[in-house]
């Protein structure tokens, strides 16, 4: 089928689509600032834990202590999500991420810093986080006012602020960790999150979320649990996403050994590897931008498994710089094409009563088993090296995109009848569009 040509105007307004919506372009604006600080933070943490401690190891045990209460709360978060209202929960999460920001630039400005100080806070962000990733994915869903058909292009334009944040946000890291210290970067990031907490509390004409009474939070986390695991497309991307979120950890984790004994660089060259990670993503981003629906994300997702074990395998054995720095550039596209993809086709295809459960396992699956992917690493690269580690990580992504090839003929006559409810196969005629998607909110798939 010949597919036409958009002109460049009409491109541009294809790819910016949900921008159309006021409340989603708020988020935009206030998330554009105070991303470049989350990752000058991220990436400040990484480099003061090396710093103070000059163990691999210990890099895994902060990002154990960062991302474990995902895997304890992000459950229950997940069935809140459904029964709080999201916009006020949002708030409450940059809120509490500010103050959090705030104390540790407190601590690292006074000399004061210890390496249980960033464990105890490292777990109280962790726990922040697990509330706020499920709320804020099914955020995007109220912020277009339900418009099923512009979720894709709202999730890839969030992936695509996040890495244009990614991007800037590392390589200012290391100038900035170089030239005036670590705690320049917290507090950079305490101020970013003023711009959210402005950007939510301007929101106007957001859907109503009614509590729910007379159900027990177990029953409902039982009942999220059985639907997202009962539903075999849904599994299958929620395990193929957590098998592969398990050992990638590894590349970034480690990230500041290569920069300083491999490639022999310093705080800038940590950046600026980070910085080509997220160049890649971005790029990742873009393409998915540039997608008029969720048709043909199946095929993507594979691609982009192979593309990220692959580049892990080789930037294991690369002592060039500039190498490390494309590989590391096509481990990022990979990365954000696999995340952003199965965001985008679980938000489609769950049931609009379920969706913050389902997300909250997508949470779980993209950081909640990264707390033992990060103590895996950790310990292998002390025991076998960084570069082995990074090696057997990309090795096992490898054969999970091998054993996705396999199964995903299986998954596609599942989701189909899906597509046609929700007028998304070209077959089915827009009038329905409306009908279809109010019938998946009464029948679950």
């Amino acid at each position: 089928m010949n597919v036409p040509k958009i002109p460049g105007r009409g491109r541009l307004k294809l790819m910016f689509r949900a921008l159309k919506y006021s409340n989603y372009r708020l988020f935009i604006g206030g998330q554009s600032l105070s991303l470049i600080g989350t990752w000058l933070q991220m990436v400040a943490m990484t480099w003061l834990v090396y710093r103070l401690t000059n163990s691999a190891f210990m890099l895994g045990i902060i990002g154990f202590a960062g991302q474990i209460p995902m895997l304890v709360v992000t459950p229950f978060a997940g069935v809140f999500a459904d029964r709080w209202n999201r916009h006020k929960t949002l708030l409450y999460t940059q809120i509490l991420a500010l103050l959090q920001a705030l104390l540790i630039s407190i601590l690292v400005f006074t000399q004061c810093i210890q390496i249980w100080h960033l464990v105890v806070l490292s777990v109280f962000l962790g726990a922040i986080n697990a509330f706020d990733m499920p709320v804020r994915q099914s955020f995007v869903t109220d912020m277009i006012e339900n418009h099923k058909e512009d979720i894709g292009n709202a999730v890839a334009l969030n992936s695509s602020m996040v890495n244009s944040a990614r991007l800037v946000g590392p390589s200012l890291a290391g100038i900035l960790i170089a030239t005036v210290g670590e705690g320049w970067c917290f507090l950079i990031n305490a101020i970013s999150f003023i711009a959210v907490v402005v950007s939510l509390l301007r929101m106007k004409n957001l859907p109503e979320h009614k509590p729910v009474n007379g159900t027990r939070v177990s029953a409902e986390l039982r009942d999220g649990f059985s639907y997202t695991f009962g539903f075999p497309p849904i599994r299958f991307l929620i395990l193929m996403l957590a098998s592969v979120g398990l050992v990638s950890m590894s590349l970034t984790l480690l990230a500041p050994v290569f920069a300083k004994e491999y490639l022999h660089g310093d705080a800038q060259t940590f950046g600026f590897l980070m910085g080509a990670f997220g160049s890649g993503a971005l790029l990742g981003a873009i393409y998915l931008l540039n997608k008029r629906s969720v048709l043909g994300l199946g095929r993507v997702i594979g691609f982009a498994v192979t593309l990220f074990g692959g580049s892990m395998i080789l930037f294991g054995f690369s002592k060039v710089f500039a190498l490390s720095m494309a590989l590391m550039f096509t481990s990022g596209t990979g990365m954000m094409l696999h995340l952003a993809s199965t965001n985008t086709l679980l938000q489609t295809i769950s049931n609009e009563s379920k969706r913050g459960r389902v997300m909250s396992f997508y949470a779980m699956a993209f950081r909640g088993l990264s707390p033992f992917g990060s103590l895996i690493a950790g310990g292998l690269a002390s025991a076998i090296g960084a570069p082995a580690t990074v090696v057997i990580s990309g090795t096992f992504i490898l054969f999970m995109a091998m054993l996705y090839h396999r199964i995903l003929p299986q998954i596609k006559p599942l989701v189909r009848p899906i597509y046609e409810q929700l007028g998304i196969l070209p077959q089915m005629a827009t009038g329905v569009q409306n009908a279809a998607y109010n019938a998946t909110k009464k029948v679950v798939p």
